[in-house]
Formats: C-alpha cells, sequence, structure tokens
C-alpha cells in the first residue's frame, strides 16, 4: 500500500502569518474534537495558512525553495559560485533536474499542505456557525473569503509551474482521499478562476492597521485578472473572451497608487506601502520567541558584502536596466536600476549610497563580479550583517497590475489605451520620459522591456517568457543550451506524489 503523505501535514499547523500580532498567534491544533469553536480558532487556524505562503516556513526555505525553483530558470539571473556546492540547486539553473529533484518536491508539498490548511478552515467555519459561537455574517464572509482567495493562490501556484495539478478542494479525514487524479489544465484554471472570483466578493475592500498583510477584494481581483490574461494565450478560441474578463478583474483593482521611491518597497523601510495589493510579511521582532526572518540578503550579496553569492544579475539583466541609457531624471539611468542592482555608476562613487559605503569600498578589480543584486537586501550595513533580516517581499504590486492591464488592451487592439498606463510606471518608478512608439508592436516590446525591469527577482520572468511564446528565444540567448520548450516550459511530477498517490502514474 502506498504511503500516507497528506494526512499528518494537514494536523500540524506552522506558525506564520501576516502582520506582527497576526505572526505571533499561537499554533492551533485541529486535531482536538473540541476546536472550532468560535471566530478567535478560525483567525490562528487562518494564521497557520498564511505560514504556507511561498515556503516562507523558515528562514531558509524562502531561498532554498522558492528562489531555486521560480528564478533560477529565468534570464534574469545566473547562479553564483556557491551554488555549485548544492547540485539540486544547480540542476534547476541548467535544466538537468529531474522528478526526484527536492525543489521540486518541496515545493509541490508546500503548496498542498497549504491547500490542506485552507480547506481545513473552510470546514472550521462551516463548523463554528453550525455548532460553536457564530460569527456575524460579515464575519463569516470575509474569513470565508480569505480561505477561498488562498486556497485559490495555492493552487495559482501549482498551475503556473506544473502543466497539470491535483484539485484539492476538500477537508481530508482518511486515507482514501489523498489518492487522486490530476486534473486538466483547463479544469484547474477553471477552479482558480471560480475561487478567485467568489473570494473578491467576499473578502472587505479595505484593512484595519491591526490587519495588515491579510488579503483584500484587490488580491483577489488582481490574481483573477492574471489569471485571465494568462489563458487567454492558452486557449486561443477563447482569447477575446479571456481578455475581457482579464479587463473587467482589473478595473475591479481601486484605490492604490505606484510608490514613488521605488527601492524602497524591498529594503524593509517601506513595507505595506500604498502600492501593495499583497506582501510576504516577515518581521525583525522577536518578542516571546518568534522568528520570522529571511536569509535572501545573503543570496544576493557578494562576499564582500558578507554575502553567499548565489544569485547573480544576468549579463542580459544588467544591459536591460540600462538599455535605455541615462535619460532618466538627473542625468541617471532608470531609477529602477538603482532600486534593484548595485553597479559601477557615479552615483555609487559617492554618497555612501551601498548601506553607507562607496562602490571602491565594496568591490576590488579582484571581485568575481561588479555588480549584484539590490533587492531585499536591508537598508543598512548593521542590518545586513545580521544572519537573517525581516524585509518584505511584496507579491503582487499595483505596477503588476498596470502593466498586465496594458498588456490586456494591447492584445484587444488598443495600444492608445496601454500606452498611458506603460507611461505612468516609468514616470513614477523610473524616473523616465514617455515610451516611444504607438502601434501594437512597439506596445509588445515596451510591455516586456518594462516587465523585466520592474519585476527583476519577484519571479514573473519565466512565467511571462512562457506567455508570450518566448521561452525557447531567450534560453537559447542566455546560453541554457539544455532546455528544451517540450519538457522544460513544465517541472515533471514529483516522484513522491507519483510513489504515495494511487490515482497519478506519470
Amino acid at each position: 500500500m502506498k504511503k500516507i503523505i497528506y494526512i499528518a501535514s494537514f494536523l500540524c499547523a506552522a506558525l506564520l502569518a501576516g502582520c506582527d500580532d497576526f505572526l505571533t498567534t499561537e499554533s492551533p491544533d485541529f486535531s482536538t474534537d473540541k476546536y472550532w469553536r468560535d471566530k478567535a480558532d478560525v483567525e490562528a487556524g487562518l494564521s497557520s495558512v498564511y505560514g504556507q505562503l511561498d515556503c516562507r516556513t523558515n528562514a531558509y526555505t524562502i531561498a532554498e525553495v522558492k528562489y531555486v525553483l521560480e528564478t533560477f530558470r529565468s534570464d534574469e539571473m545566473t547562479v553564483g559560485q556557491d551554488v555549485y556546492n548544492y547540485p539540486e540547486w544547480a540542476a534547476m539553473a541548467s535544466y538537468s533536474y529531474n522528478n526526484e529533484n527536492s525543489c521540486i518536491k518541496e515545493y509541490w508539498m508546500n503548496n498542498y499542505n497549504g491547500i490542506n490548511y485552507a480547506n481545513n478552515v473552510l470546514f472550521g467555519i462551516k463548523k463554528v456557525q453550525d455548532t460553536g459561537e457564530k460569527m456575524s455574517t460579515e464575519d463569516e464572509n470575509h474569513l470565508t473569503g480569505e480561505a477561498l482567495f488562498l486556497r485559490a493562490y495555492f493552487h495559482f501556484k501549482l498551475i503556473m509551474s506544473w502543466e497539470k495539478a491535483i484539485i484539492r478542494d476538500k477537508y481530508l479525514t482518511g486515507e482514501a482521499q489523498t489518492h487522486k487524479a490530476l486534473s486538466s489544465r483547463t479544469d484547474v484554471w477553471d477552479f482558480i478562476c471560480s475561487e478567485l472570483n467568489n473570494a473578491g466578493g467576499l473578502l472587505p475592500q479595505d484593512r484595519p492597521s491591526s490587519e495588515t498583510g491579510r488579503v483584500t477584494k484587490a488580491a483577489a481581483y488582481s490574481y483573477l485578472g492574471w489569471a485571465y490574461l494568462t489563458r487567454a494565450y492558452e486557449e486561443t478560441a477563447k482569447k477575446d473572451e479571456y481578455l475581457g474578463l482579464a479587463e473587467e478583474a482589473f478595473k475591479k483593482v481601486t484605490g492604490y497608487e505606484l510608490e514613488p521611491n521605488y527601492g524602497s518597497m524591498f529594503d524593509g523601510t517601506n513595507k505595506n506601502c500604498k502600492e501593495s495589493i499583497f506582501e510576504l510579511q516577515f518581521t525583525n521582532s522577536t518578542v516571546d520567541g518568534t522568528y520570522h526572518k529571511h536569509v535572501l540578503h545573503f543570496w544576493v550579496a557578494p562576499g564582500s558584502m558578507r554575502g553567499w553569492d548565489e544569485i547573480r544579475v544576468s549579463e542580459k539583466m544588467y544591459n536591460e536596466f540600462l538599455k535605455e541609457g541615462r535619460i532618466a531624471e538627473n542625468n541617471l539611468y532608470d531609477a529602477r536600476a538603482y532600486g534593484s542592482m548595485f553597479f559601477d555608476d557615479p552615483y555609487y562613487h559617492e554618497g555612501e549610497h551601498i548601506l553607507g559605503y562607496n562602490y571602491d569600498d565594496v568591490y576590488y578589480e579582484t571581485s568575481v563580479t561588479q555588480y549584484n543584486f539590490r533587492k531585499y537586501m536591508p537598508a543598512t550595513w548593521d542590518e545586513q550583517k545580521q544572519s537573517a533580516v525581516g524585509t518584505n517581499m511584496p507579491l503582487m504590486r499595483y505596477a503588476n497590475v498596470l502593466l498586465m492591464q496594458a498588456e490586456v488592451y494591447n492584445e484587444q487592439k488598443h495600444p492608445e489605451k496601454a500606452i498611458p498606463l506603460i507611461n505612468d510606471v516609468r514616470r513614477i518608478h523610473g524616473k523616465l520620459p514617455a515610451m516611444t512608439g504607438s502601434d501594437y508592436e512597439a506596445v509588445k516590446a515596451q510591455i516586456e522591456h518594462e516587465r523585466l525591469v520592474e519585476f527583476a527577482l519577484e519571479n514573473s520572468r519565466f512565467y511571462d517568457l512562457r506567455r508570450w511564446g518566448k521561452l525557447d528565444e531567450a534560453m537559447k540567448a542566455d546560453g541554457r543550451t539544455n532546455f528544451n520548450s517540450s519538457t522544460h516550459s513544465f517541472l515533471p511530477i514529483p516522484l513522491m506524489e507519483i510513489q504515495t498517490n494511487n490515482e497519478i502514474n506519470e
């Protein structure tokens, strides 16, 4: 008989979540018959669902699982020297992985753990309403919408990396339920879109400061729009329909503005700002023994900055940042280059803009690289020296909504509607003049450029390239000779799942 793989995971809740108060919620014991008594139990359960977001289950997994799987396959970065000490990480970058790769297995399991926790919470909400201290209709709607969004989000992460996935929409109570077949890509997308649409109708428009980090309507509609935009390319017979649905979803994202200080969104100085729609929460606080930090600051930093040299800026990425020349304010390059990267530039040779130092203090002629990612490093050298940091990671920003909305308009053959949205992002984030060109092809090329420089190291690049049908072209240009779109556009189902699920034989 195959091993049981899910029961234990959904009975053990992780202690992680949104704002500092929500982060420190006591980890619940879902297995007790006395659980699911009231709203407090439901919110404690939701804490565990948030804790599974994007492999943030400890200080290392977000880098060693999420970033290895989502970032290493893209052409925005190249691996540093230390990666070769970890063959399974290097395999992701070289496209030499197989279905036994531990990163692939852990990413798959992390998302299904989150799904199981969300299903448990949805079960719990019903139990509270039926037999416990009944919540108000508003509280029930908000909490249900939250659990539905999170369940959809984990499925979204899966279908973005796998061609098929298992739809798990039931609270698991026995081994028989763990054996379930893969669903078609269309069925998984249908499920995700339905969940996000339902969540959007239930979630609140805004959250009080005590609930910072918890999802709102905007998060649901942003991902719903992304889902439909992706489907418009994948299901071409329904392209116009899905573009229309994406446009409709994006128009429901209201109340947000672009943040003028681009780099502040990633260095811990401007958490959950007016641009942030959905943000992965971390904290430097260790009150009561809590510890919710990550080590990505070491991953992107060179040795001279106490880094481990795991993720380097690729030549493609470096050139793209500087592509338009010194046309930004104050005769500088695109401001997003400075918010995303330390590099050899007069700006960094004076003013102590590199965590209190200048370029020549950090880089030497013998340095293995003369530039590195700046994103997710903290604002000061004292923080950079810490073993882990509490900088947040934006998962959905308003800039993403605007650029996806621009893409929708352009694919609908209305480039004139797309250009103002592109120019807003360029002006506010890049400190740049308006784009040139006005036809479909010019706007398409501009969107591709803007998305690369806007979301460097935010893990959308691989999926953008696949959506545009440009993976083969990009990987060939990047020297990824092992890449084959027929086998590497999606990840293999983990061997662990095949061995433990009687309904999967791939």
